[in-house]
């Protein structure tokens, strides 16, 4: 979708600052909204591309002006409550009000190891590629309300693939329940130019991943 969370080349939101690579978090409570927001997924109302769904539909005014957690923790609200697992009434008062309703698929503690080990992977057996490396390719200009991991910058635009990553879950569908549907994955190389125009660095380029669905033949 169109969220406030794609915003890669426009103008106005200030300088990227790249931070030390083993800055984790910056204060103790961003440790617990990541811990909180883990245990909840356990729950099973929700699988990855719908968690990010759920962070990009929030309302630019929030999205804005909260910080990295901060918008973990307003779109884990959201899923909880939409859930049944919590109210409005709990969040104001901050105690719960009700017992939870999948109490029997709690993450133990003796388990967060094995599960943060095991990651999520999300490659998938499927159909063969319909693009070899080397190929010039167009992004489709979808403007999709959904879920979607095409940047906007990317759509409408020519590039070059450079790598094939198998298959793999097919987040357009998967962030709204429809099924995995594996598809492959590419990475697509585009001049910066091709993207920003003339005044971009004829010098740079960008490199996305791009599921086959996002692709058409130059």
């Amino acid at each position: 979708m169109n969220g406030p969370q794609d915003i890669g080349g426009r103008h106005g939101f200030g300088a990227v600052h790249p931070e030390d690579e083993t800055t984790r978090f910056h204060a103790d409570w961003e440790k617990r909204v990541l811990g909180v927001t883990l245990a909840s997924a356990a729950l099973g109302y929700w699988n990855i591309d719908a968690s990010r769904h759920a962070r990009e539909s929030l309302p630019p005014a929030v999205y804005y002006n909260a910080s990295y957690y901060e918008i973990w923790l307003r779109a884990l609200e959201n899923l909880l409550e939409a859930a049944g697992e919590i109210s409005r009434d709990e969040l104001s008062g901050g105690h719960a009000q009700t017992p939870g309703q999948r109490a029997d698929r709690r993450m133990s503690v003796e388990a967060v190891a094995g599960v943060l080990a095991k990651g999520g992977p999300a490659d998938r057996p499927g159909p063969d590629p319909v693009f070899a490396v080397g190929d010039r390719v167009r992004t489709r200009n979808h403007q999709p309300a959904g879920h979607t991991r095409l940047p906007g910058y990317a759509r409408g635009h020519c590039g070059i693939v450079t790598d094939i990553h198998g298959c793999h879950v097919y987040p357009d569908s998967n962030g709204h329940f429809e099924g995995e549907h594996p598809c492959p994955l590419y990475t697509v190389r585009f001049d910066a130019v091709e993207l920003y125009g003339a005044d971009a660095d004829p010098t740079l380029s960008v490199s996305i991943e791009a599921w086959e669905p996002y692709l058409e033949r130059a």
